[in-house]
Formats: C-alpha cells, structure tokens, sequence
C-alpha cells in the first residue's frame, strides 16, 4: 500500500533530576555538596533513508518517545543523557506543523531534522554553593523534553510526471519505457497510488518517470484522488500530458487536456509554468485519424510539442522519451550532448530496461 500523509505524536526525553548530596568521608568533616547534575534528554530526529518509499510504517506507531535522563548523583556525578530517537523517513518528506507551518522538506540522503528537543537535565546542589550558602539543600528537577504533533506528507522525487485523465493510458506508457509494473485495466482509477519507473535511454543519463494518478476536473476541490496525487506533481521538472487522441471513453481529447491544465493551475498556479510535451496516445487506432490532425494543429498553434504515440504497440515511444530528456537537459542546465536518436527497431521501443 502506498501510504503518502501521516501524522505523528513526539516527544523529547525528560531531563534527569540534579542530586542533592554532601560529601561523607572520615576525618572530612563538612565535606560539602557534591551532588551531581541530571542528564539529558534525548532528542528526537527524523533522518532520510533512501531505502524508504512510503510513510506506511507510520501507519502502524503514531506516538515517539526518546529516553529520559539519569538522575544526578553524589560525588559528583552527572546522570547519563537519554539516547536520541532517530525516525526514518523516506526521501521527499516534507515536514509540517499541527497549524500546516512548514518545518522542513527533507530530500537529502542522510539529511536529518530536529522535530522534539529532550529536556536540560536539573542542576545538583554543588552548583548552589557559595561562600554564604555552603550547604545548600536545593537541587533543580529536569526540565521536560518537547513533544508536538508533526504532519508528513510525501512528495516524490521524479524528474518527470505522467498527467491526463483517467484510462488515458498514463500507467501504459509506463511499463513501456521503464521496468515498473503498474496495475492496468481499462476502467477508470485503476491506478489508486503514484508508481516510479527509471527511463534508461542508450547513450544518455536515465531519469524517474512518475504516473501521478486521479487528475479530473474538480480535482483541486479534492474530486476524484484529488489532494492526494497533486502534490507529487510539484517536485517535477518536465510533464508528459497523455491524452486518448482515440476518444475512446466518449471524451473530447482536446477538452481533457484543457480541463487537466486548468486543475493544475488551481492547485498550484506554479504547475502551470512547467515545460509539457503532449502524448497523444492510443494513436494506432481507427478512431484516432479523425480527431488527431484537429487536436495537433491547436495545441502546436499554442506552443506546445505534440508526439503521436502508441503505449501499446511502441510507436513514437523512443523519440518521445528523448525528447523528454533534452527538456530536461536544458532546464538542468548541464552541457550534455545526447547522442542523436537512432531509428527505432523494427520491433520494440528501442528502449533498453
């Protein structure tokens, strides 16, 4: 199951109590305090762990304690700090507050964030002693470690997001070009979770190709999957807007990619901003020749990079996938050349797995 929100309880480890104690030696008379200070608290930490997915195991422990301190003791010795927690976390965890105030979006390998300081251990009576209060009888009690409800939520880490509406063919297109194993049927929200794939093309670097799921119109009102993919839309950098060119589901394919759009702005304007090529799939068949050439001229009229594709069959599939990663080259910035694309094979995509 892919579980991508969780909230969870933590709490800091109480500090351990100061020791009121007084040296007791013979032929030492009025020794004085040596009553020592309490340990620490420990602290609990969220770190990443790239071999993490999914918030599920937060699914099953919603409360995090870290340790107390020890208690002050005579002689002067302090008690022993309570070990931090550490909580891992899958990479793309953004960290929010019970209110929705962002803390952290943790995205590094190893990167680790305070959520619950443990409490300052208590102060003994040796450090209440002065020249006029030689033997004080007071020590300090630890203070209390933190503890607060935190939200995660979730937002994979793809180079490049797979939108349209349902049945469009999305999680198809995924099992084509990358070795990911999607559910695909031909009913609308067959796809109840994102999936990851790695396109790995001949010659050039390979990137995360993300099928975000649940895109229809009213889905920034939370319609549909709504909320619940949207948010994975917004780490990517290049979108592949996949449309049923065929119509197959009675729907006009033009007004599916403008209804899409439209979602997208209204839940993030920013979205709207990101470079798309379009896919219009399901091109081999009969029904597609009729709405292809019409859809084509509009959405080339207003800019945009029209591929005709077959997830199924494999057509347009190879030039489709370096087109994606030349945009994507270009908005890294980097100077890498790919080699330029061969023909597709006779049979196959020409994309190695």
């Amino acid at each position: 199951m892919f579980v991508d929100r969780a909230k969870i309880n933590v709490k800091g480890g109480d500090g351990g109590d100061g020791c009121v104690s007084f040296r007791r030696e013979k032929f030492i008379p009025r020794g004085g305090p040596n009553g020592g200070d309490g340990g620490r608290g420990g602290s609990i930490l969220l770190v990443v762990d790239p071999s993490l997915r999914t918030l599920m195991d937060f699914r099953y422990k919603v409360h995090f304690k870290a340790n107390k301190g020890r208690h002050g003791q005579g002689s002067n010795m302090t008690g022993a700090d309570g070990g931090d927690l550490l909580v891992k976390v899958p990479p793309g965890t953004v960290v929010k507050d019970e209110n929705g105030g962002l803390l952290a979006d943790l995205t590094v390998d190893g990167e680790t964030l305070v959520v619950a300081r443990g409490g300052r251990g208590g102060r003994g009576n040796a450090r209440f002693a002065t020249a006029t209060r030689q033997a004080p009888r007071i020590a300090e009690r630890g203070e209390p470690g933190e503890e607060r409800w935190i939200v995660l939520e979730l937002k994979l880490l793809a180079d490049v997001g797979i939108i349209g509406f349902p049945n469009a063919g999305k999680s198809t297109l995924l099992s084509s070009v990358t070795k990911a194993r999607p559910k695909i049927a031909d009913y609308a929200f067959t796809t109840l979770s994102p999936n990851l794939g790695v396109v790995d093309l001949d010659g050039v670097d390979s990137f995360v190709l993300a099928d975000i799921p649940g895109l229809i119109e009213g889905a920034h009102e939370g319609k549909g999957l709504g909320h619940d993919f949207l948010r994975h839309v917004e780490r990517t950098r290049v979108l592949i807007h996949v449309i049923d060119i065929a119509a197959t589901e009675g729907r006009d394919p033009l007004s599916d990619f403008h209804i899409v759009n439209r979602e997208l702005e209204s839940y993030n304007p920013s979205l709207a901003n990101l470079p798309q090529i379009v896919a219009m799939n399901k091109a081999d068949l009969p029904q597609a020749e009729k709405n292809a050439p019409r859809v084509r001229a509009a959405l080339e009229g207003a800019g945009f990079t029209v591929f005709g594709i077959s997830a199924v069959t494999g057509r347009g599939l190879r030039e489709l996938m370096f087109s994606v990663h030349e945009v994507l080259r270009l908005r890294e910035g980097l100077d890498r050349t790919p080699r330029p694309p061969a023909p597709p094979p006779p049979e196959g995509n020409g994309i190695s797995h």
